[in-house]
């Protein structure tokens, strides 16, 4: 990458490293970085009504980076915005993994996430609970990435297959080897 990309979208299910990438990248890059759950969910995990608005104009500035979600909302609007997409299409058996090991620790602390709400070990048993939603679309949400990667060819798409490929990635962008383990 030749240049620092002003419009970064994280693609990836649950638990590939979404977040934690695009918190990595807005340090790096010196990009504002908008977190796409803290922004949608409300208290008592209810959507926010000011979602869609707040995506909207963020989106709208030259400079930042997300999580690519909520596609039921906003279709593919974040898409039409960014100029690069890191895509993490991490092996199933890694983001089962990085999911279990956070929803426990949520749980388990019970630390805040976002607008008040915890996570709680009653709510493993919900169908969008992380581990739930990871382990039954992780082939969907590839699928669903690659096609929409063929739709906005104008996009630049960078595909990590691996934790392994995406810590060399980022040590290349960032000039830091400490990232690599």
């Amino acid at each position: 990458m030749t240049r620092r990309p002003g419009r970064v979208l994280v693609a990836g299910i649950s638990g590939a490293g979404k977040t934690t990438l695009a918190r990595r990248l807005s340090v790096c890059w010196e990009l504002p970085c908008w977190e796409m759950d803290a922004l949608h969910h409300g208290p008592g995990w209810t959507p926010r009504p000011e979602f869609e608005a707040d995506v909207r104009r963020f989106v709208t500035g030259d400079r930042w980076v997300t999580e690519d979600q909520y596609h039921g909302v906003l279709g593919d609007l974040l898409w039409e915005r960014a100029e690069t997409v890191v895509w993490l299409d991490l092996p199933r058996r890694t983001i089962m993994q990085r999911v279990v090991r956070r929803s426990v620790a949520r749980a388990t602390t019970r630390r805040e996430l976002w607008n008040g709400n915890r996570e709680s070990w009653r709510d493993f048993v919900q169908p969008y609970h992380p581990i739930r939603w990871a382990w039954s679309q992780a082939h969907v949400r590839s699928r669903e990435t690659a096609e929409r990667a063929a739709r906005f060819p104008d996009v630049n798409v960078i595909h990590l297959r691996t934790a392994t490929e995406t810590r060399h990635w980022l040590a290349t962008v960032t000039g830091r080897r400490d990232v690599v383990r």
